[in-house]
């Protein structure tokens, strides 16, 4: 190999790139190619991470020491043409609700103590990183306990926008979507439970991917129970296929896993191999306000609608309609906030004052429902789910916009003036999807006049895993996604 352990690209190979911008899969075939060292790789993304503006605080943890010998140990198995894997050597972060070996998982909570556990543990996804060969580079920031759909917490502030600090991230994956957007590594995991990949995905403009419930086992099991899922944040759909080759692999810990893919499935990866292809003949059903939940501000609708006619142009059968659903906001804030009630009901009076207080005001709503108000949200989810399987039995994909807005002001819930009190208000696209867990993306499709990032967002049936991530691949080959 031209580079050995110690790094260094053999000279003349994309030698006026810095590592740090390209893909994993990039990353992956300059390694094969023995052009690049996993080491020289990482190296650059510390540096990245280094250079990350206070006001985004991607990161609540770094351990560029430990990142580096995970990487010398990479580069020297590439160079006995002995690779562990298929993401050997990729720099990855990590969402801290997720657990990392060696690393605290705070949670982003002032509750949860580091000192006297041992943090000995990966999470399922986290494991088949590591068995792959995946380099961590460190924890990525979350509201407390990933609650809601921006990210500050009282542990480790507020994470702003990486294209204005000023703005929120979004969240609650909103660390992970801001280092992605960087260049502080090319994967990262992160969770959904409401919209919590897509929301930051689309206010950052990088591709967040929500699978299908089970599809990645998650461990330990979310207080949030089936609502929450665990899929990648990435440069774009061909890099997210290729985490979802790794962390799809089963764990015997998640008892709601999915069965792993069979023989005569195809993998994710094969999925793009017909390009622009792919979306040919595909059934779309494009509903520019999912039924009227949310007035869409102007240059967000203009962008989507061109993402949209794209579709069409690369052919696709395209109806303008709606699948005639109702909002479930109150069922899900129902599920929602019963889940943070048990979450937070083992804490101390004391404890208790330490959470942020927005998360103490949903956890008191939820103490407050009965056993029917949580069983009768669960009627509201079977017949959401019946009706978009329905939906679905005519139309291949449904498009709308991630959000009906862009990024506001870093630092609250609810962009200022809204007559909205709850994050909930303002992503009335994402969270019916994890009543119905269904595969969702978002991709990114434009900017807005101040440059902020607007997301289309792209639903299938459940288990239609693929045929999302081949729509994004086609939609990034004929040039949508420019952020």
């Amino acid at each position: 190999m031209a580079g050995d352990a110690e790094g260094g690209a053999a000279a003349g190979v994309e030698d006026a790139v810095d590592p740090a911008d390209l893909s994993a899969v990039r990353l992956v075939e300059l390694y094969a190619a023995g052009s690049l060292s996993p080491v020289e790789a990482v190296r650059a993304v510390l540096e990245r991470v280094e250079r990350i503006p206070a006001g985004v605080n991607a990161f609540c943890r770094v351990d560029a020491e430990e990142a580096l010998r995970q990487a010398a140990a990479s580069a020297e198995r590439w160079r006995r043409g002995e690779p562990a894997g298929l993401v050997d050597g990729v720099p990855v972060s990590v969402k801290d609700l997720l657990p990392v070996r060696g690393a605290p998982t705070l949670r982003g909570s002032r509750t949860v103590r580091a000192e006297g556990r041992r943090w000995d543990e990966d999470a399922p996804a986290v494991a088949r990183l590591r068995e792959h060969g995946a380099v961590f580079v460190g924890k990525t920031t979350t509201p407390e306990f990933g609650w809601k759909g921006v990210t500050d917490s009282p542990l480790t502030g507020v994470t702003g926008n990486p294209h204005d600090p000023r703005r929120t991230a979004g969240g609650s994956s909103g660390g992970s979507a801001a280092a992605v957007a960087l260049g502080a590594g090319p994967l990262s995991l992160g969770t959904d439970g409401g919209g919590s990949i897509r929301i930051p995905a689309s206010f950052c403009g990088v591709f967040g991917f929500k699978p299908t419930y089970g599809r990645v086992p998650l461990y330990p099991a979310s207080p949030f129970g089936t609502l929450a899922h665990v899929g990648p944040i990435t440069r774009d759909a061909a890099d997210a296929a290729l985490m979802m080759e790794v962390i799809s692999g089963p764990d015997w810990r998640d008892w709601s896993q999915l069965a792993p893919l069979g023989p005569a499935e195809a993998g994710f990866r094969a999925a793009l191999a017909s390009g622009t292809g792919a979306v040919s003949g595909l059934r779309v059903a494009y509903s520019p306000a999912l039924g009227g939940a949310a007035p869409v501000a102007p240059e967000v609708a203009a962008a989507v609608r061109r993402a949209v006619e794209l579709l069409a142009e690369l052919g696709a059968g395209v109806e303008e309609i709606d699948p005639g659903v109702t909002d479930p906001v109150e069922a899900f804030h129902v599920l929602w906030f019963s889940g943070a009630a048990r979450l937070v009901q083992p804490l101390t009076p004391e404890e208790r004052e330490l959470l942020d207080p927005g998360l103490r005001e949903i956890c008191a709503r939820g103490a407050g429902y009965s056993a029917l108000d949580y069983l009768a949200a669960v009627d509201v989810r079977a017949a959401l789910g019946q009706a978009l399987g329905r939906f679905h039995s005519a139309y291949d994909l449904l498009v709308t916009p991630t959000l009906p807005i862009t990024a506001f002001a870093a630092g609250v819930e609810v962009p200022p003036g809204s007559e909205h009190t709850r994050w909930t208000g303002w992503t009335p696209f994402t969270y019916p999807f994890n009543l119905t867990q269904q595969p969702a993306a978002t991709v990114p499709c434009g900017v807005d006049a101040d440059g902020l990032p607007i997301g289309v967002q792209l639903v299938a049936a459940r288990h239609a895993d693929a045929l999302v991530l081949r729509t994004a691949h086609a939609l990034y080959a004929a040039g949508v996604a420019r952020p």
